[in-house]
């Protein structure tokens, strides 16, 4: 079988995949807040406040008040990724619960569409949870910031598409590793969000223009500084375009994954 980018024929239905996602998530909440609350907490303490010490910004901004947007790019990225990685991989291999599903009147279009958008809202959520812990923390300086949920819409969905593609071809749980080990490690730390990327190499810059978090930390920053210019949008229609094509892909892998 052929791989060419497809036709989007998902339905209404994928809606009930989300569903599904929404109710397992609901049952389970208590374990999936906790640390989604603390992982923030003890990293703005660690480098904001502690590594923050020895740390020198141009200007008056302190460190902690630069990496705190930063933190809205990099966890909601590891939020959807692992759902998308993880998560699917689980669901379709070992639980069989892609199967059952395509069982139903579901097409593969939107069992792929509910499992991207459920990724897009597990990064929503912890978007949510972060910009609550950086505004206790007295970072937030800029109304614009109630609007980092709708960006991180666009994030998630990003993020949930690139790792649904690689789930589709991964052949075990184990190979996933090496996506994140390759692709979501890096970007973690090579993204901005923890120093600006113009103190670095010059190529180490051009290269993080690939790299979907940087765009993202750049969008978050901008909302949370209160810095909005035209960057922002440019940032966010990149990850909009980016997010679209990995859809697509996504769709083609899972096709060729599932339909036999």
């Amino acid at each position: 079988m052929t791989l060419a980018l497809p036709k989007v024929a998902a339905s209404y239905r994928a809606i009930r995949v989300w569903q599904r996602h929404r109710d397992v998530f609901l049952n389970i909440w208590w374990s999936e807040v906790i640390w989604g609350l603390v992982e923030p907490v003890i990293t703005l303490a660690a480098l904001g406040l502690g590594l923050g010490e020895f740390v020198e910004i141009e200007g008056e901004e302190s460190y902690l008040d630069f990496v705190a947007p930063g933190l809205l790019a990099v966890f909601p990225m590891w939020a959807a990724s692992a759902e998308a990685g993880w998560g699917s991989y689980f669901r379709m291999e070992n639980l069989r619960t892609f199967e059952a599903m395509l069982a139903t009147p579901l097409s593969v279009d939107d069992v792929t569409t509910g499992e991207v958008g459920w990724a897009a809202t597990r990064g929503v959520i912890s978007s949510i949870y972060i910009l609550a812990v950086i505004a206790a923390f007295g970072t937030v300086q800029s109304l614009w910031a109630l609007l980092v949920p709708l960006v991180g819409v666009v994030a998630g969905f990003l993020f949930g598409a690139v790792s649904l593609s690689y789930t589709a071809i991964a052949r075990s749980i184990s190979s996933l590793n090496y996506f994140f080990a390759v692709y979501i490690t890096p970007q973690f730390w090579l993204s901005g969000a923890f120093f600006p990327l113009d103190k670095l190499p010059s190529w180490v810059g051009k290269a993080a223009w690939w790299a979907p978090a940087s765009h993202a930390a750049n969008a978050h920053r901008a909302l949370v500084t209160g810095g909005i210019g035209w960057g922002l949008l440019a940032d966010v229609a990149w990850m909009a375009l980016a997010a679209f094509l990995f859809y697509l892909l996504a769709l083609a892998l899972m096709r060729r994954r599932l339909i036999r």
